[in-house]
């Protein structure tokens, strides 16, 4: 299932966007496994969950975001390998770009697998495993779907014990874990499209930022002059 750095790289332009190109050697496994959730809104909102493994970080594409709730299944589209660099991105891919939009690190932490033969279950399309991050923890599975964009379709569902909850985490707790901003705070300050990156903020976030007296001091950075390649994600 792990897909080489080389489809990631394929996709960039790394002399226009400020993503990492990734290191060419991948670090050593260590015992703490990283997870990142990155908020993305680049053509459609969505959320990237990703989970260390093996020097690249696996990803998939969540456009609803994770769920507290055991009852409710999220889709989840497995993507490119993304490299372990990138659990630290938080910024803007210039408009054009692959990806174009504003990113947020909405969540991180560490993450343990159920079994340590990840590889065995990527295979068969069932991995449990354990989340240890700021807003998402607790038991949780990734099940591949059958018969649906060629084995690129997974769900993400959280198991029942304490963690679990019926409460909306990602309109709750919308802003980074990192730096405390909104995705308009994000594009603002980073010379991204605040337009586009405040219509994925929750609006009642949005009027108690614009209420918050630090808001009047906030700079925006220029946003650099670069060609366009038109490409979407």
């Amino acid at each position: 299932m792990t897909v080489a750095l080389e489809e990631y790289r394929r996709k960039r332009r790394f002399g226009v966007t400020t993503e990492p190109k990734g290191v060419a050697k991948p670090r050593k496994r260590t015992k703490k496994l990283r997870f990142v959730v990155q908020k993305h809104r680049a053509g459609q909102l969505h959320y990237d969950f990703r989970l260390e493994w093996d020097g690249v970080l696996l990803s998939w594409a969540v456009p609803k975001g994770p769920s507290l709730d055991p009852s409710v299944k999220r889709l989840a589209m497995h993507v490119e390998d993304h490299p372990v660099e990138y659990a630290k991105f938080e910024g803007v891919i210039p408009a054009g770009e692959y990806g174009g939009g504003t990113v947020m690190i909405w969540d991180q932490g560490t993450w343990t697998p159920d079994d340590p033969d990840v590889a065995k279950h990527l295979a068969k399309g069932d991995l449990k495993f354990t989340l240890d991050g700021e807003k998402l923890s607790g038991s949780w599975v990734l099940v591949r779907t059958r018969g649906y964009q060629g084995g690129q379709s997974w769900l993400l569902i959280k198991h029942r014990d304490d963690a679990a909850s019926t409460a909306d985490i990602a309109t709750e707790a919308p802003r980074s874990v990192v730096s405390d901003r909104l995705l308009a705070e994000i594009a603002f300050e980073e010379g991204g499209d605040v337009r586009q990156a405040v219509s994925a903020d929750p609006p009642s976030a949005v009027e108690a930022a614009l209420r918050d007296p630090r808001t009047k001091t906030r700079k925006r950075k220029r946003a650099p002059a670069v060609w366009h390649s038109n490409r979407t994600k």
